[in-house]
């Protein structure tokens, strides 16, 4: 196991490696972001110790059932999925550095307010549903820019840049479509130099699709199947928590 583990895990380098070859980035640009829903600690120790430092999970029950396991081992957690409210405190309670998946201003105020009450900060990345897709969250594009404006008038939300999950397709060019459109929202934000906000990340692409995202300015791919292998339920199971009948 742990060497199918290793294996598949330089394999993913290999390719972002030769993506931003194919590019004519630095692959220092590129992070790899560890998607770890439904991966055991041990599995996920694996990685870390052959060098990855960034982690993520879908769901905030997973943060905390792996929280103790994983917390002697140096790595960096981010929040991928979509974030109730009420699991607020959890987040910030397990390690949580930064939220990929503000999508809405009641979130963000809840945050802040929580933040407050804590005195810490937080890293945001703002969502955005670029695929037009119902069963994705994230803002409209047509509405990034006002939420963004509105979340960097809160001290406590360090907002670094955007995500997105882009479209569930075969069809390189519909998806190439949703990274270029996100680019394209970060390109007009920065060009507004708001206080409070950074644009310097962009979180897109996943196992099947780095390449498309690297190529269209993706500095975080998030890889979960392609290294810990298939997972019991399909993807959309993670990202469509709370639009499930």
């Amino acid at each position: 196991m742990k060497e199918d583990l290793l294996h598949n895990l330089e394999a993913i380098l290999t390719r972002i490696k030769n993506a931003c070859e194919k590019t004519g980035r630095n692959p220092s640009e590129v992070k790899l972001l560890l998607a770890t829903k439904t991966v055991d600690p041990e599995r996920i120790k694996i990685a870390l110790q052959a060098g990855q430092t960034l982690i993520a999970e879908n769901k905030v029950q997973e943060v905390k059932e792996k929280y103790e396991a994983l917390k002697d081992t140096p790595h960096t957690s981010h929040f991928i999925g979509h974030l109730q409210t009420n699991k607020i405190k959890e987040i910030l309670r397990y390690g949580i550095s930064c939220v990929e998946s503000v999508d809405r201003l009641d979130l963000a105020e809840k945050l802040q307010q929580r933040l407050e009450f804590e005195d810490k900060t937080i890293e945001v990345f703002i969502q955005v549903n670029t695929s037009d897709e119902e069963s994705k969250f994230g803002v409209h594009p047509s509405e990034a820019i006002a939420l963004v404006k509105k979340v960097a008038a809160l001290p406590r939300l360090k907002i670094k840049g955007l995500m997105t999950i882009g479209l569930f397709s075969a069809e390189t060019e519909e998806v190439r479509k949703c990274f270029q459109l996100l680019r394209k929202i970060q390109q007009d934000i920065i060009a507004l130099n708001l206080p409070n906000v950074e644009m310097n990340e962009l979180s897109m692409g996943m196992s099947g699709d780095l390449e498309t995202a690297i190529e269209e300015g993706a500095t975080i791919v998030r890889v979960g199947t392609a290294i810990f292998g298939q997972r019991i339920y399909p993807d959309s199971y993670y990202w469509n928590e709370g639009k499930q009948a």
